[in-house]
């Protein structure tokens, strides 16, 4: 159904992982947070369906690319940090599932499609995203990711009472444990990689809910208005350089996958 769409990649559609990504990751959690925050008070139809069109343009845009393209690639996901929190606070704020439900709705979403896509693909590898089908399931997992950093990040901040700065806190503690488990302990690149991706999401939101929030709810008080545009202009800028100095280029090796989509390549992240 895709490839009757949209052209087939001829390059990696996803960044190589950089010190750049991680910044340009966080920054998009904390704008899409304080972003959907902002439209939930053009209330759910004009809010939702904002967030819906911006999701939707993003998406075409994306995969109507033959390979990664910063604009295009961090549009997705910055449409998909604002929709994936909307979504979320859809499911709380108005189905009234609690955050732990939330938490654990969107931690058995992701496990599926990780394991879905691995079943199908035989790798969870960044750098086997050079078929239509791979990044279909890419998009899938950074959505759910999503979502589910948004659930958890809430849980933390409110459920258990810890509030916004400590939670910030805890996660960029947290962030930390798969770069020292991957360097001390020999976990699996790739496990590393998705763990730590997972966790950018909570670490992110709670800071920008830190800024944007009232001081009664543990925030500063900065308004989700300016504070999604302080994000938004902080990732404007490192997506122009990302576009224009192309730091983040994967290297020609996955180009081989594009010939056969059922040969696994290396499960190198």
């Amino acid at each position: 159904m895709i490839g009757r769409v949209f052209p087939p990649p001829d390059a990696a559609k996803v960044p190589e992982i950089i010190v750049v990504f991680w910044v340009v990751k966080i920054l998009t959690t904390a704008g899409g947070e304080a972003t959907s925050d902002f439209l939930k008070t053009w209330g759910n139809i004009g809010g939702g369906g904002t967030e819906v069109a911006l999701f939707a343009i993003a998406l075409v845009v994306q995969f109507g690319t033959r390979r990664y393209r910063a604009l295009a690639y961090w549009s997705l996901a910055y449409a998909i940090a604002i929709s994936g929190t909307g979504i979320s606070d859809f499911l709380h704020l108005d189905v009234k599932i609690p955050y732990a439900g939330t938490t654990l709705l969107w931690a058995v979403v992701l496990a599926v499609i990780f394991w879905t896509w691995h079943h199908r693909e035989g790798t969870l590898s960044i750098h086997s995203i050079t078929t239509q089908t791979r990044e279909a399931f890419y998009w899938a997992t950074v959505f759910a990711t999503f979502a589910l950093g948004t659930a958890l990040g809430d849980f933390t901040a409110t459920a258990l009472g810890l509030g916004y700065l400590a939670s910030g806190i805890l996660f960029a503690v947290l962030i930390l444990i798969p770069a020292l488990a991957r360097w001390r302990l020999g976990l699996n690149e790739i496990a590393a990689f998705w763990l730590a991706y997972v966790v950018t999401r909570p670490l992110g939101a709670s800071f920008a809910d830190y800024i944007s929030k009232p001081r009664h709810t543990s925030g500063i008080g900065f308004g989700d208005g300016p504070t999604a545009l302080v994000f938004t202009a902080a990732v404007l800028i490192f997506v122009a350089y990302l576009a224009i100095a192309r730091p983040d280029i994967q290297r020609a090796a996955g180009a081989p996958a594009l010939r056969d989509s059922n040969v696994n390549p290396s499960d190198q992240a």
